[in-house]
């Protein structure tokens, strides 16, 4: 293998294990989305039957897939803010995985021409 080569290799090892050690500080994940509801109550009178509505809320829902069934919960602020960084959390695992198989695509690319060139020599 040409010295290039292997020095392009230790670069994208390199930038490989970086991206991997960003796991360790990632944090806690979770998958879904997080909507804003507001809704109309059942007594007569109140503001969110008038029109136009004044209605009740904001609310906070998250919804996910689980075993293919989806699934809601009703958050609290406090449930909400937290949900929301564990998803921002998901987000950045899937960039860091995009980033490893570009990492990996590259390398990949390198060896195969790599061994290309022994097969031509042969």
């Amino acid at each position: 293998m040409a010295a290039s080569d292997e020095r392009q290799l230790a670069r994208l090892r390199a930038r490989f294990e970086a991206h991997t050690g960003e796991f360790a500080h990632v944090g806690f994940l979770m998958r879904g989305s997080i909507i804003e509801r507001f809704s109309r109550c059942g007594t007569a009178g109140c503001a969110c039957h008038d029109d136009p509505p004044k209605l009740h809320g904001p609310y906070w829902q998250w919804t996910t897939k689980v075993k293919g069934k989806t699934v809601t919960r009703n958050l609290s602020d406090d449930q909400k803010r937290r949900y929301e960084q564990w998803m921002d959390n998901a987000k950045r695992v899937d960039q860091i995985v995009t980033e490893l198989y570009e990492i990996s695509s590259q390398a990949n690319a390198i060896l195969r021409d790599v061994e290309r060139q022994e097969r031509e020599r042969g």
